[in-house]
C-alpha cells in the first residue's frame, strides 16, 4: 500500500524560521486592516509568535509539536496534548498555498478517530471570528465554554462520525 504523501514529524530548533512563517500566515488578513509599515508588523509577529511558542513549550509539556508534511514539504503545523480524558489541539496551521485543499480536514479526521477509539473528548480553543470554525462546527465540534475572544469547541461523543467521509 502506497504511503500517505502527508505526514508529521516533530518540530526541531531548525523549524523555527518555518514555524514563524506559518504564524504570520495566520495573522496576515488581520494584519493587512492595519496602518503599520512593514518593520511594525514584523515587529508585532515576531513578539505573538515568541510568546506563543514560549507559552506552548511551558505549559503543554509533553504534547506532540508537529510538523505537517506534504510529500516531505512542510506545510504547516499540529500541535496536540493528549491527557487522560481529553486530546486538545492546541494549534492547528497551514501555510496559505495549502489551505482549503484537505489538509485541515484529513488531520482532524485521524484526531476524531483517535478520540473515538479512546473514549476521549476532543477539543480546540478557536477565535469567535476564525473562518475555520466553519469546519470544526461541521465536522461536529459544538461550543462549549468561552474565554473572552475564544471559544472552547468539544466533539462530546464520536458515533460512527470518525468514519464518515468530510463534506
Amino acid at each position: 500500500m502506497p504511503q500517505s504523501p502527508l505526514h508529521l514529524r516533530p518540530i526541531h530548533s531548525e523549524d523555527r524560521e518555518f514555524l514563524f512563517r506559518v504564524y504570520a500566515g495566520t495573522r496576515a488578513e488581520e494584519l493587512a486592516l492595519t496602518d503599520w509599515d512593514d518593520t511594525q508588523k514584523q515587529a508585532f509577529l515576531t513578539q505573538q509568535f515568541e510568546a506563543q511558542h514560549h507559552h506552548y513549550q511551558t505549559h503543554y509539556q509533553g504534547a506532540r509539536f508537529d510538523l505537517i508534511l506534504l510529500d516531505d514539504q512542510p506545510v504547516g503545523r499540529l500541535y496536540v496534548a493528549r491527557w487522560r480524558e481529553e486530546i486538545r489541539i492546541m494549534d492547528i496551521a497551514l501555510l496559505p498555498d495549502y489551505r482549503n485543499r484537505g489538509i485541515g480536514s484529513g488531520l482532524l479526521r485521524d484526531l476524531l478517530e483517535e478520540a473515538a477509539v479512546t473514549g476521549k473528548r476532543l477539543t480546540i480553543h478557536v477565535e469567535r471570528y476564525n473562518p475555520a470554525l466553519r469546519l470544526y462546527r461541521r465536522v461536529g465540534f459544538e461550543p462549549v465554554g468561552e474565554t473572552g475572544v475564544y471559544l472552547l469547541l468539544a466533539v462530546e461523543s464520536l458515533p460512527d462520525q470518525a468514519a464518515e467521509p468530510l463534506r
